[in-house]
């Protein structure tokens, strides 16, 4: 049975201690909605505990019993943030005690993979929310109202950039960039967040062909560049292009090409140009974050994600991304790669 909010303070287990965790830490120290941060669980406890001072109030428990969490009625939510290749045990701990998880992406190495840890959640009657911060930005939840008003007309034409830079020492970590630990390269690790927010706006592609290659810059298993041209459902058509090679490092960019306007949307703002009308600037940053690879997004957004999961919790709704509908991510990611191994189009079943 799923553990029910009924404190008013929500205790949250942080499992995984990895390069993301200080952005939880910070996103749930600065948390509303009455959440408090009540245990970090690692495999080397004394390693993580530098995380405590990422974190305004009273000091999390470190632990490596990931048994005794799951089984704490006073934890009723779980954010793992561990790598994908030790994940689907720990979410099966989780589940059958009754946690409700919010994961970092992705939600699995393969579609097959992250199916199954969907429908081990629903099994349980536990959520599954998927940690797709990039639709907390304000220019993404702009640009979703405008495109929810239906002002803009239909969609013709989009573009995907994610122009990205990693030096080789970012893959020299043991198993980053190979299919066994993450399932793939710059796809499901880094440009999987623009896919799910440009999904989230343009709804499902329908058909894929594409390249996918490991550029000499690089040595490691999977590839470091992709590039597709797509067919959308709508009608629409489009572009894909995502690397980890291309210097300087650059932010990622969608536009959509609508009939009365189109919409450029980075990090920072989105931007409007009207066929008939003004450009005009909306939900921009008053303080642009300077673009480092390795840093990744504000804590806010993270933050904004953990309080619409808790919410969720709290009123059985639905969370911002369900697991099921973060399967539309995975499954683009794997026509991607079939297109460029068969070198054929490829239809996903919409």
């Amino acid at each position: 049975m799923a553990k029910t909010i009924d404190q008013q303070r929500v205790g949250v287990a942080l499992i995984g201690a990895g390069m993301i965790a200080k952005t939880h830490v910070a996103a749930l120290s600065d948390a509303r909605n009455e959440i408090a941060l009540k245990t970090i669980v690692s495999r080397r406890p004394d390693k993580a505990r530098y995380l405590a001072d990422f974190y305004q109030g009273e000091s999390p428990e470190f632990t490596s019993d990931l048994a005794a969490v799951a089984a704490d009625p006073d934890i009723p939510v779980a954010i793992v943030a561990t790598p994908p290749s030790v994940r689907k045990d720990i979410i099966e701990q989780l589940a059958q005690a009754g946690t409700h998880i919010l994961l970092e992406k992705p939600v699995g190495r393969n579609p097959e993979e992250a199916l199954e840890v969907v429908e081990i959640c629903e099994r349980a009657g536990v959520t599954l929310g998927v940690l797709f911060q990039h639709r907390m930005r304000a220019p993404s939840i702009a640009a979703a109202a405008h495109v929810k008003s239906g002002a803009l007309g239909k969609l013709g034409l989009v573009e995907i950039d994610v122009p990205l830079w990693r030096d080789q020492s970012y893959y020299d970590e043991l198993g980053r960039g190979s299919y066994a630990r993450d399932g793939g390269g710059v796809m499901i690790t880094n440009a999987i967040h623009s896919i799910d927010l440009a999904l989230s706006l343009t709804g499902p592609v329908s058909s894929v062909q594409a390249m996918t290659a490991t550029t000499m810059l690089h040595d490691m298993e999977a590839e470091d560049f992709a590039i597709a041209g797509l067919r959308f459902s709508c009608g629409a058509v489009g572009s894909f292009i995502a690397s980890t090679a291309m210097y300087p490092h650059r932010t990622e960019i969608i536009r959509l090409h609508f009939e009365n306007a189109s919409l450029k949307l980075d990090k920072d703002a989105l931007e409007i140009s009207w066929r008939n009308g003004p450009t005009n600037i909306e939900a921009k940053d008053s303080e642009p974050r300077k673009v480092n690879p390795l840093l990744g997004g504000k804590h806010e957004w993270h933050q904004s994600v953990i309080e619409n999961f808790v919410d969720a919790v709290r009123h059985g709704k639905k969370p911002m991304v369900t697991g099921r509908e973060a399967l539309n991510a995975h499954q683009l990611i794997t026509a991607i790669e079939t297109s460029s191994r068969t070198g054929s189009p490829v239809d996903l079943a919409v």
